[in-house]
């Protein structure tokens, strides 16, 4: 059965297209508890990668990991009003617990600037103890009202960044650092996402932030996704908790934080913004397995000759599978490599050892090849490097193609119903984004003219990127 007629297509309905890939591609199940999901091997091994390579560039900007406890007093979210405001809502509070009533609830957590606020203020006690750089790999809970998988669940997992600075700038500087070095670098670097980077809006800020920047992608059904924020705190946290430092003089001085954040959401990215009507499409810098080889039948060598090419590709640093499950069909299994998106599939069979070449498919594309039986092991490496670009080189022509430039806010309006709408902030007016609800849009992030981040709102010549968002 060929690929296009398991999945109902995106023009038909993107949404049942999205559920038809997470089940399809053996992605994630729902789990027992509304809202939340069972990631299964291949929807995990994805997060995995996806985990390194945020990862390393976090320790590359000079984080270090920790793990900070799943529960947090009540009280705790108390002493920042704006904080605890802005998440009551979605929070999940624990009771009771080994029998009886507890003397303090707890918050499973649903963010945890207050509980690395507390442990800031032990561990800060000079200049010397900053800038502090933390970040943690965690499950959080935020009780999710319509929950879809990989986008909003209950319960997700993420990493979350949380610094402590000397200076107001400097801790402005890092948060802008992290935005661009960790999150941009990673989504055009590594998913082949184009982002827009930008400051949000008042309306739209962190809880209890004073700037929120954002990476704002395009699916490919028009909507905006916010792939990763990254906030700066000012002293609001540090007043709360008492983050202090003795500066270099002597003085008793408040410390500036920031927190920053990527979650699973980047698997619905993956999925959303590269899929196409035969399943995922897996960048290979990302791809858990870049290339399979596909044994068509093990007849007259055939299983010789793909075991030897898939070892020579293991030696070339390619991260490669064999495929040599004969007893299935090569249809059945041709569309479930085609289905989880593997960039690269080699496929020999007694033929193609007979004429001594074997087909190269490539997954971005669909163009099948011919390539020498020796030769296909040198010849991947670069391909998979060629598939990466022209993936990255799609996506950014694709949102340039959706993004259009608007003078009035009904202008915007109807340019934000299919993709971006880029209108100047000024003419956004007071109410602007009060209107821009009622049609279910909003402001996405604020941009300089030249895509880059704002300094503040009041900063002249801003254009505000609308659109309707997941």
């Amino acid at each position: 059965m060929p690929p296009k007629s398991v999945l109902t297509p995106q023009s038909v309905d993107f949404p049942q297209w999205y559920q038809d890939v997470l089940n399809k591609a053996e992605l994630a199940d729902n789990g027992p508890v509304r809202g939340t999901m069972v990631i299964r091997p291949y929807g995990y091994a994805l997060w995995e990668r996806i985990q390194a390579e945020v990862d390393a560039r976090i320790k590359q900007a000079g984080g270090q990991n920790v793990y900070l406890p799943l529960f947090i007093p009540e009280s705790y979210l108390r002493k920042e009003a704006e904080h605890v405001k802005g998440f009551s809502p979605e929070l999940a509070v624990v009771t009771h617990a080994g029998g009886k009533q507890l003397e303090e609830p707890v918050v499973v957590r649903p963010t945890s600037e207050t509980l690395f606020g507390e442990v800031m203020a032990k561990w800060v006690q000079s200049y010397r103890d900053l800038p502090l750089l933390l970040n943690q790999w965690a499950n959080v809970v935020r009780w999710e009202l319509r929950p879809r998988m990989f986008l909003r669940t209950t319960e997700f997992l993420w990493q979350e960044g949380h610094t402590a600075h000397a200076t107001e700038q400097d801790a402005a500087s890092y948060a802008l650092r992290i935005l661009h070095e960790v999150y941009r670098d990673f989504f055009t670097q590594v998913l082949a996402i184009p982002v827009l980077v930008g400051r949000k809006t008042k309306k739209e800020r962190f809880a209890g932030a004073t700037n929120t920047m954002t990476c704002e992608g395009m699916m490919r059904d028009g909507k905006a996704l916010q792939m990763a924020t990254s906030h700066e705190l000012g002293q609001t946290f540090a007043k709360a908790f008492n983050i202090n430092y003795t500066s270099e003089s002597g003085q008793v001085q408040i410390a500036w934080t920031t927190s920053w954040g990527s979650s699973t959401r980047m698997v619905g990215a993956l999925i959303m913004a590269q899929g196409d009507d035969n399943g995922l499409r897996v960048p290979p810098q990302l791809a858990p397995t870049q290339a399979v080889v596909l044994l068509v039948r093990d007849e007259q060598g055939a299983g010789e000759k793909a075991r030897a090419i898939a070892d020579a590709l293991a030696a070339n640093g390619v991260r490669v599978r064999l495929d040599a499950d004969v007893a299935s069909s090569f249809g059945r299994r041709a569309t479930k490599w085609e289905l989880q998106g593997i960039p690269v599939r080699i496929e020999v069979g007694p033929r193609d050892v007979a004429a001594g070449t074997v087909t190269v498919a490539r997954r971005d594309t669909g163009v099948k090849m011919p390539v020498s039986l020796d030769g296909a092991a040198q010849a991947v490496p670069a391909l998979l490097k060629e598939i990466q670009e022209a993936m990255l080189a799609q996506s950014s022509a694709w949102l340039a193609s959706h993004i259009a430039d608007a003078a009035t806010l009904e202008e915007a309006k109807e340019a934000a119903q299919t993709g971006f709408a880029r209108l100047p902030y000024a003419a956004l007016g007071e109410n602007g984004e009060a209107e821009l609800g009622l049609q279910a849009l909003s402001v996405r992030c604020l941009q300089r003219e030249d895509g880059s981040v704002p300094a503040s709102e009041s900063e002249p010549g801003i254009v505000a990127i609308i659109g309707r968002a997941y």
